[in-house]
This record gives structure tokens, C-alpha cells and sequence, in this order.
């Protein structure tokens, strides 16, 4: 039995593949060299003790890792983070839904509507933050000119300073910028519903409510997990729009987590212990990522 031809093509289907690896060789290895190197580089300096006046980069041991957990105003960050995910993102989320509802029917101007809704997602976060501080101004922003003008008397808020409204001008901010992006997934899920089962519903005289919980929403379910997803891992890493607002202040009391690494890695340049609270929010983000993959997973 003549084996050559087989032979043959082996080795062929081996050097095609051996080539495509060498092809793509030079990409894989500057991601890792982007991607993986400074991961590393951060890793090493977090077992040291690399500060603004002492660069000492023998092993430290875990240093700065039991430093985490006697820091009060860390676990305070990661707090007021949780707080402002766990408000915006529902709203974010009811908004986007009632939104895309909304503009799901055609109509005149449909597409010029759409645009103009997307407009506060293509801002610059920072500008968008800085805008929303000029118009929360107590004395020349329109917001109080408004709130004003219906009252019949001066209303004089300081919403960025004020400890009981400085919560709810970082939420407006967050959801007027980021609704438009729950908006837009959730329309292009919506307008994919099986129209021939909403149909049949009607038939059937099923309420409106019925037909959203048994049709409409499962069918969306796996587009809101993954707009859910992306958008509570962006909240997380907030930082832009509340530098603007409010600084982290009044003193400390809406500084997130990446605001706290900002301020000890760029302001008091501990270096080392910045490294620490950076693999200290990679640990938390990947926990969040499994848990959430494994529920879509379930769900799917």
C-alpha cells in the first residue's frame, strides 16, 4: 500500500498550519508585550516598596496587601463605587428600556430622534462632567434658575458640596450620558423579537404585561446581560465625571475606587501600595466577570 500521498498531505496541512501560526505569531506577541508585560511589571512592584522618597525594589512580602485591609478609607472607596453602580445601573437600565420602547415604531424623524439621543455617549466623560458642574452652578447655572423659577424663590443648592445632593448629580450625570448606550442595544434586541409569537399573543387577546414578561423579555435577556455587564464593569472604573463634579469631595465622601488609586499613585506617589489596590480591583472585577458569565450561562 503506497502511503506517500497520505504522507504527503500531512505534511502540507502541517506547514499551512505552521505558516498561520507564524503569521499571526508577531500580533499575539505584542499583545502579551502590551497586555500581559505591565500586568506582571505591576505585580512585582506590588511586593515592594517603591514610594516618592524611598525606591526600594527588594521583596517586601505581602506589605502592602495587609496594608488593604487596615485601610479604612480604601474599603470606604470601594463602598461609595458600589453605591453609585447600584443606582445608575438599574436606571440606566429602566430608562434605556423605556427609551427603546419608545422609538420601536416608526415614525417621522425617527432616525434624527435616534442620533440626537446618542449624542451624550460620543462626549468625552471629563467634558461631560464638567458641563453638568457649570449647570448645577448655584449661582449662574440653569438648573437653579429653574428650580427658581418654579418655587418663586431663590433655590440656592450646592449639589457638588452639599453631602445630601452631591449622590444624586453624579447619577443624573452618569445616566444622561449612559442611557443613550442601554438605549441602543435594547432597541436593536427589541426590534429582533419574533414578531409572527407577538402576533399570536395579540390573537390570543395576552394583556401587554403578559406579552413583556413571557415573550419580549426572555427574548432580550442574554442582550441585557451582556449591556448590564459591560456597563457595571464600567461603573466600577468610574472616574472622569466625578473628578469634574465633585473632586472626590466633599472630603472623601464620593471617591470611588479609581479615584483613591489616582490619589495615592499620582498625588502621593505610593507607588508599591497602588499596585497592591490595582490587583485588589483585578481580583474583584474577575469575581464579578465568573459570576456573571456562569448566570448567563445558566440563563442560556
Amino acid at each position: 500500500m503506497n502511503t506517500r500521498p497520505a504522507l504527503a498531505q500531512r505534511i502540507s496541512v502541517a506547514s499551512d498550519r505552521g505558516f498561520k501560526y507564524l503569521m499571526i505569531a508577531p500580533a499575539i506577541l505584542i499583545l502579551l508585550l502590551v497586555g500581559i508585560f505591565p500586568l506582571v511589571y505591576s505585580l512585582v512592584v506590588s511586593f515592594q516598596n517603591i514610594t516618592m522618597t524611598e525606591v526600594d525594589t527588594s521583596f517586601a512580602g505581602a506589605l502592602n496587601y495587609v496594608q488593604l485591609f487596615k485601610d479604612s478609607r480604601l474599603w470606604e472607596s470601594l463602598l461609595h463605587t458600589a453605591l453609585i453602580t447600584m443606582v445608575a445601573l438599574p436606571l440606566e437600565l429602566v430608562f434605556g428600556f423605556l427609551l427603546a420602547q419608545l422609538f420601536l415604531e416608526r415614525f417621522p424623524g425617527r432616525q434624527i430622534f435616534v442620533a440626537l439621543l446618542v449624542l451624550p455617549t460620543v462626549i468625552s466623560p471629563i467634558v461631560a462632567g464638567a458641563t453638568w458642574r457649570l449647570m448645577f452652578d448655584v449661582r449662574f447655572g440653569p438648573i437653579g434658575q429653574i428650580l427658581s423659577f418654579f418655587a418663586g424663590e431663590p433655590v440656592n443648592i450646592l449639589w457638588t458640596v452639599n453631602p445630601s445632593f452631591v449622590y444624586p448629580a453624579i447619577v443624573v450625570c452618569e445616566v444622561w450620558q449612559w442611557t443613550p448606550f442601554m438605549f441602543l442595544l435594547l432597541l436593536a434586541a427589541l426590534s429582533n423579537v419574533d414578531q409572527s409569537q407577538l402576533e399570536a399573543a395579540e390573537i390570543d387577546g395576552a394583556s401587554y404585561w403578559r406579552v413583556l414578561r413571557q415573550i419580549v423579555i426572555p427574548a432580550i435577556t442574554p442582550v441585557i446581560a451582556v449591556a448590564v455587564l459591560i456597563r457595571g464593569l464600567d461603573l466600577v472604573r468610574i472616574f472622569d465625571i466625578i473628578w469634574a463634579l465633585t473632586e472626590g469631595g466633599p472630603g472623601s465622601m464620593t471617591e470611588t475606587i479609581s479615584l483613591y488609586a489616582y490619589v495615592i499613585g499620582f498625588v502621593q506617589f505610593d507607588t508599591s501600595y497602588t499596585a497592591a489596590v490595582a490587583f485588589l480591583v483585578i481580583v474583584i472585577l474577575t469575581a464579578i466577570v465568573t459570576i456573571a458569565l456562569r448566570r448567563m450561562e445558566m440563563v442560556r
